[in-house]
Parts: structure tokens; C-alpha cells; sequence
């Protein structure tokens, strides 16, 4: 069997141009990054905002097991599938960190035949949007550290800078550190931390702004400190905005890519879902829906999070308007959630698939409370079988789901003709009625506990005596109206990533909050969540090479 790098560098990939004619979009229009990455221009998205829009179907998944379940692989093999029938589609996913490359995780290309290339450059640098965010952010932490340095004419108080470096990677070691050691000249000695670049501010504003003027407007807003007289002190105050504008001026630019069946692939931005706001940028998503009649996206990790995020945060800023969204499950993951070990996740077990499906019903039961119409799809392998399959989909027919097989990573696009096609009979025969869970005007504790009792299922919320403070000081700043951005364990409903299945009744303890002025929402930190990253006893990085020829292994 060959492996997901093997399949992608055997692809025939066609020039970047011929991926682009697809949507109309001429040369003149792509600023090239070589053969096969191009970024859309600024002309392009300004010329094609009166065009018809097209529908807007999202990718979401149950909780992630070890099992795997293909959210990436699933979307990319839709619209894949969709390009099979004929269909204008386009792919409107996220840029993969490094991070996770290295670590445990994996990248984020799809996999099997349903992936998008160049696969490496993809996973690595690609075009250097990433890199810009980090510099980004780290100019300001630069700038602040330097204005206190040359006299703090702002009068900010050390012990509440709020802004953190950052960078692309997994590093514990960074997480609480301390600068400024030396001398006199090398800055003030003080407590510094680091947050993983996908969780950067800079990273939630580049995907949310609709333009430079919009990126400018939110850089100005972030808060960067307090005073000791408690106000807050922004990346305007550092007279900041314009050279970390100038970093992000290329970045800002969605990039354009292709699948293995030459599908176009519009990748831009990618936060996290379980320590930031997970969605790609709406600058991307936007294009993509005035270029193509069926626009393919995801949000990450499980629905609790990214689902959540995509529509409570990004739907609602936006203006957008979900018409479908697929669920995506194995059989394979819902044995696991039911209590059976990996390494015995290939035998049949209808005991266990019973008793894990439950986090699947969780999933629908969140995502109706949205009033989209859902389509649950497994992603198919070779050891399931028909009784659980057969389960599995009675199960969710009873639920009001329509459900198809999707096999797109043994066979590409003909693995999701069925997917495909039960997708538009439910976008050409169903109505969304999309609505958010919670409006504007609660507080921010409202908030909270309404995505901690009715997407989680938790039964109550405890807030640490920092959050409180904090939560008092948001809202005396005027930014109690803001959406709330959950940071918790991807891996269970609860704030305790032991917790499989559909845990009830638990508690959700709130640890830390922020806001982040710019993005505009708050983050709530949950339990033992981390915003840095780290790697685990054995990184993917061990295993990754570079051959004489230049030609990459290991990488997945």
C-alpha cells in the first residue's frame, strides 16, 4: 500500500493556470509562486464581489480518536466527487501548521486520493503565510519590550503585558519563560510566554479581515498590555499597525492550489479549533463562493469545536450562510468511543458500536440546533462491515440525517459520488434556516455556559478567580458583546479529554480568559489546555528525510 507522500508525488499535476481556467480566472489575475501555488489577486476579488453566489457546504467531524477520521480526506474527496459530476466546485480549506508535522498530528492535505498538491509544499513553507504571521507578531512583542526599554512614555505596567511571541512549532520549553536577562541594555527582566503561531491574534485577524483596510482597523484594536493605571494599551499605541501591515500585505492574499483530480483548491489561514477559532480565512471563502456554484469547506477538529467556531464566530462576523453540512465518522472511531482499544478497532463489535455511537448523536444533535440540514457520511474502510455500516445508518435516518459511504481515499472522487450526490439532493430539496445559538447581547458568562451545557453537555461551569476578574474587566471595556472562542481538549465533549463517548453532567471549569480586541472575541481557556504545543515521546520529525535528489520521505 502506498503512502499518502508516495501517491501525492506521483501525481500529474497541471500548471496553476489551467487549475485557475477552471473558475474563469485568467493569468493576469495569479501572482505565481512556480508552477503549481499561485495567490489571487486583490483585482480579482474586488471585480468578482457582484457575481452570483454559490452554495456553502461544511465539512465537520465527530471527536478525534487515534482510529482517524478523514475530515481533510472527506472534504477533499467531495469536492473531488463534484468535479466528477460535472459541477463548478472549489475546495475553501486551511493552510496545515508545522507544528503538527513534526509532532503527532499529521498535515493537512487529504489523504490516500483525495489530497491536495503539492503535498509538501503545502505541509512546509508553502507561501510563506505563516511565516509572515509570526513576524508579525513578533514585531510587536519587539516594539513593546523596546518602548518600555527606551523610557515607557505609555506607562505600561510589566506585570500585565497580555501579548505573547510565538512560533510554528511544538516547544513546551517556551511556554513560561523569562527575557530580558543581561544587562541594563539588553530590556527589563520579566516573565514572557510563547503561544504555537495558530494561536497568534495576528493569525484570528488575517482570517477574519475582509481587506487591508478591515486587517489595519482590527490590528489597531489589539491589546498588547494595561497601564499601571489599569487602560489598555494597543498596537496603535506602539504605533505598530503599518510595519505589521506590511509584513501581512502578500499573506492577505488567498493561495490556490489543486487536488489529485486537478479540482482547485482556494487554502488560506489556518487557527486551530481547539485553542483558536479554527476556520480558514473569509477572504478565501468569499471568493471562493463568487467563483464556483458549490463551495467545499471545513472546520477543524470535532463539531463541538471547529462547527461551533464556524458558525458562532466566523458565520456570524461575516454574513454567511451555510446551506448543508456534512458529518463526517468511521466506524472504526465510534468502536473506540465505545471502549475498544485501537489495535482491536479492525474486529467486528456491534456491543461497542452501540455504546460509542453516542458521541455521534451528540454531533447531530448539536449541529440541528444551527437549522442546516445535515448529511452524516462514514468514511469507509476495508474491516467494516455491513451489519455495522447498516447500523450506523439506520441510526442516523432515524435522526432526521440523510447518510451516504464515502471511499474517496482508496478511489478519489468515484469513492464520493455517492456523498456527492446526497449532498445536492439536500441542497437543491432542503432549506437552511440557519441561526447562531446565542446572541450578541448576553453577557459573556451566558455565553460560555451556553456553549458549555448545550453543545458540550456539561452541567455546570466554574470559573477561576483570574477568569472572573478578567470576564468584569472585558466587559467594563465595552467588549461584553463579543462571541466567545472555547480553548479545550479536542478529544472529549468535556474539559477532560478522558471522557469519551457523550459524558453528561460534568463540569466545564474555565481556567484563564483573554480577549482579543482585534479578532474580536474572547477566549475562555478550559481545564488543562495548552496554547503552545508539545511534542510527544517519539515526533513525527524522526522519521522525516531529504534524499539526494531532493525528494522528501516520511512526511506522512
Amino acid at each position: 500500500m502506498k503512502s499518502d507522500i508516495e501517491i501525492a508525488q506521483e501525481a500529474n499535476m497541471i500548471p496553476i493556470e489551467e487549475v485557475a481556467a477552471q473558475l474563469d480566472i485568467s493569468p493576469e489575475d495569479l501572482e505565481f509562486y512556480g508552477k503549481y501555488k499561485a495567490k489571487l489577486s486583490d483585482e480579482l476579488l474586488d471585480r468578482t464581489k457582484d457575481n452570483p453566489q454559490g452554495k456553502l457546504v461544511l465539512v465537520t467531524a465527530i471527536n478525534p480518536t487515534p482510529a482517524g477520521e478523514g475530515k481533510t480526506t472527506t472534504s477533499v474527496g467531495l469536492g473531488e466527487a463534484f468535479g466528477c459530476l460535472g459541477k463548478k466546485a472549489v475546495l475553501a480549506l486551511r493552510e496545515p501548521s508545522l507544528g503538527p508535522c513534526f509532532g503527532i498530528k499529521g498535515g493537512a492535505a487529504g489523504g490516500g486520493y483525495a489530497q491536495v498538491v503539492p503535498m509538501e509544499d503545502l505541509n512546509l513553507h508553502f507561501t510563506g503565510d505563516f511565516h509572515a504571521i509570526t513576524s508579525a507578531n513578533n514585531l510587536l512583542a519587539a516594539l513593546l519590550d523596546n518602548h518600555i526599554q527606551q523610557g515607557n512614555a505609555l506607562n505600561i505596567d510589566p506585570r500585565q503585558i497580555v501579548w505573547k511571541r510565538c512560533m510554528d512549532m511544538n516547544d513546551r520549553v517556551l511556554r513560561n519563560t523569562v527575557v530580558g536577562l543581561g544587562s541594563k541594555m539588553d530590556g527589563m527582566v520579566r516573565e514572557d510566554h510563547f503561544v504555537i503561531t495558530v494561536a497568534s491574534e495576528i493569525m484570528a485577524i488575517l482570517c477574519l479581515a475582509e481587506d487591508m483596510k478591515d486587517l489595519k482597523k482590527r490590528l489597531d484594536s489589539i491589546i498588547a498590555a494595561y497601564t499601571f493605571d489599569g487602560k489598555p494599551v494597543t498596537a496603535k499605541d506602539l504605533q505598530a499597525t503599518g510595519a505589521m501591515a506590511a509584513l501581512l500585505k502578500d499573506a492577505l492574499k488567498p493561495n490556490l492550489i489543486q487536488t489529485l483530480e486537478h479540482t482547485p483548491a482556494i487554502i488560506h489561514g489556518g487557527p486551530f479549533a481547539n485553542i483558536a477559532h479554527g476556520c480558514n480565512s473569509v477572504r478565501a471563502t468569499k471568493a471562493a463562493l463568487k467563483l464556483a456554484d458549490i463551495v467545499v469547506t471545513e472546520a477543524g477538529f470535532g463539531a463541538d469545536l471547529g462547527a461551533e467556531k464556524f458558525f458562532d464566530i466566523k458565520c456570524r462576523m461575516a454574513g454567511l450562510k451555510p446551506d448543508c453540512v456534512v458529518l463526517v465518522a468511521t466506524v472504526r472511531a465510534l468502536k473506540y468511543n465505545g471502549g475498544v482499544k485501537k489495535e482491536d478497532l479492525a474486529k467486528e463489535n456491534m456491543e461497542a458500536l452501540h455504546k460509542g455511537i453516542v458521541n455521534l448523536e451528540k454531533h447531530i444533535e448539536n449541529l440541528q440546533k444551527y437549522q442546516v440540514p445535515i448529511v452524516v457520511t462514514l468514511n469507509s474502510f476495508v474491516t467494516d462491515t455491513k451489519a455495522e455500516t447498516d447500523f450506523v445508518e439506520n441510526f442516523c435516518r432515524k435522526r432526521g440525517c440523510d447518510f451516504a459511504l464515502s471511499e474517496v481515499w482508496e478511489k478519489g472522487g468515484q469513492g464520493g459520488i455517492a456523498l456527492a450526490e446526497k449532498v445536492l439532493d439536500t441542497l437543491s430539496q432542503k432549506e437552511s434556516r440557519f441561526q447562531v445559538l446565542y446572541p450578541e447581547d448576553g453577557d459573556l458568562t451566558e455565553k460560555i455556559e451556553t456553549i458549555a451545557k448545550e453543545i458540550y453537555g456539561a452541567g455546570q461551569v466554574t470559573y477561576s478567580p483570574a477568569a472572573e476578574k478578567e470576564l468584569k474587566r472585558i466587559t467594563e471595556l465595552g467588549m461584553g458583546t463579543f462571541p466567545v472562542c472555547m480553548a479545550k481538549t479536542q478529544y472529549s465533549l468535556s474539559d477532560d479529554q478522558t471522557k469519551l463517548g457523550r459524558p453528561q453532567d460534568f463540569t466545564i471549569n474555565v481556567r484563564e480568559v483573554y480577549v482579543s480586541a482585534g479578532a474580536g472575541f474572547v477566549v475562555a481557556v478550559l481545564g488543562a489546555i495548552m496554547t503552545m504545543p508539545g511534542l510527544p515521546k517519539v515526533p513525527a520529525a524522526n522519521g522525516i528525510d531529504v534524499d539526494d535528489n531532493g525528494r522528501i520521505t516520511g512526511l506522512f
